[in-house]
């Protein structure tokens, strides 16, 4: 090891130990750490370079969470952050260099879904487009899933497609496969016909769990899953725990979980697969949940400043914030833990200067080391290389 510092190679017997116990070290450590490392010497970069994707089970993984701020008429403005949940700290990333402002994001990508469908790895934009999509989409549900083949595909489902302003119903329902080793979409059978009464796409929730992938509508409270073998859809079912005035739906620490607003408290539930049934294992502590919002009025007593609330989750984190520019994003987060066990705690403010944008893109992703030092290995669902 004599390319190491001898500075810190005097002051640390940490160098004198083998290259498997460092491995194991260094494994535990945030991402942020561990880029710094690798300044300390080549073994090291070499050493932090190749360790191995973490162990992708759901209970012991801590997502990051993702903002996209996208300006509409210039995207000089346009911004990206994450939060790393093990520093506890924000980073700044890269522009995503995409001209379109129709994003989505799922398992360490973003898509862009209009006017072409296209992804790219979320830390180090590499664009690459797909063929053309059925139903050209916008802000659809999304996500990435494997195959009983152990290839990986993508699934579309909703969105609208928006033509002299006006909103198409019925090409609303169609949902697509894409299969990126053909690289072409097969359409399949559409959202049940009771999500047709929704007044707006963006009502509709989603999360992938268990090899179905279900969909929740806030304006209805129907929920309905599409199963990723048959590609078929179950009956719709309604899921509306007393009190709910909107929810988002999340696979996290192994459960279905429904994260919503009753009155003013935000709660997390445990939706039982099958039955729907719903109880309740988290409510959000009110001094986190006032600090979400802007209370410089005292006399607004009602649940609509609530609205700007979003919830994203995955692994054992479960992410609410609020998505109105003016109030800066604030977020907490809330850890699932094995036993049941939930604990909350404030998300540290974005690092300023924070842009005025007219939409953000959000959602949250596990990421590995090999995200940051070899996109150009990325691969959708770990299995397909781009």
């Amino acid at each position: 090891m004599s390319d190491i510092n001898p500075g810190f190679e005097s002051s640390s017997s940490f160098n004198t130990l083998n290259i498997d116990v460092t491995e194991s070290i260094l494994s535990h450590l945030p991402i942020p750490s561990l880029v710094r490392f690798t300044l300390v010497s080549k073994l090291w970069r070499s050493i932090i370079t190749s360790l191995p994707p973490p162990s992708p089970s759901p209970s012991s993984s801590s997502p990051w969470l993702f903002l996209f701020g996208i300006h509409n008429t210039c995207s000089f403005h346009n911004q990206s952050f994450a939060f790393d949940p093990l520093s506890n700290s924000w980073l700044r990333l890269p522009s995503s260099s995409s001209s379109s402002d129709h994003l989505v994001g799922s398992d360490r990508f973003l898509f862009t879904t209009a006017p072409r469908f296209s992804f790219s790895p979320i830390l180090k934009p590499n664009w690459r487009f797909t063929s053309p999509v059925r139903f050209p989409r916008i802000n659809p549900l999304l996500s990435v899933f494997t195959a009983r083949s152990g290839a990986s595909k993508l699934i579309l489902v909703g969105g609208s497609s928006r033509i002299g302003g006006l909103v198409d119903i019925e090409e609303r329902l169609a949902v697509q496969v894409y299969d990126p080793v053909l690289d072409s979409w097969e359409l399949c059978s559409p959202l049940p016909a009771d999500f047709r009464s929704g007044q707006d796409h963006q009502t509709l929730t989603s999360a992938l769990f268990r090899r179905r992938f279900y969909v929740f509508d806030n304006y209805s409270y129907f929920i309905s899953s599409f199963c990723l073998d048959s590609y078929t859809w179950s009956d719709v079912q309604t899921l509306k725990p007393p009190g709910l005035s909107f929810a988002f739906l999340n696979s996290c620490n192994g459960m279905l979980v429904l994260g919503g607003m009753c009155g003013f408290s935000f709660n997390l539930w445990r939706i039982e697969e099958g039955s729907m049934e719903f109880s309740e294992i988290a409510v959000m502590p009110e001094d986190l949940l006032f600090g979400l919002v802007d209370n410089e009025d005292e006399e607004e007593e009602d649940s609509n400043k609530f609205r700007s609330l979003k919830c994203v989750g995955s692994g054992n984190l479960v992410y609410v914030f609020n998505d109105d520019c003016h109030k800066k994003f604030p977020a907490c987060v809330c850890e699932i833990g094995e036993n049941g066990k939930c604990s909350w705690r404030r998300v540290p403010r974005l690092p300023s200067p924070v842009n005025k944008f007219h939409k953000v893109a959000s959602f949250c992703s596990t990421v590995s080391i090999s995200d940051v030092f070899h996109p150009e290995e990325a691969q959708i669902g770990g299995l397909i290389r781009i």
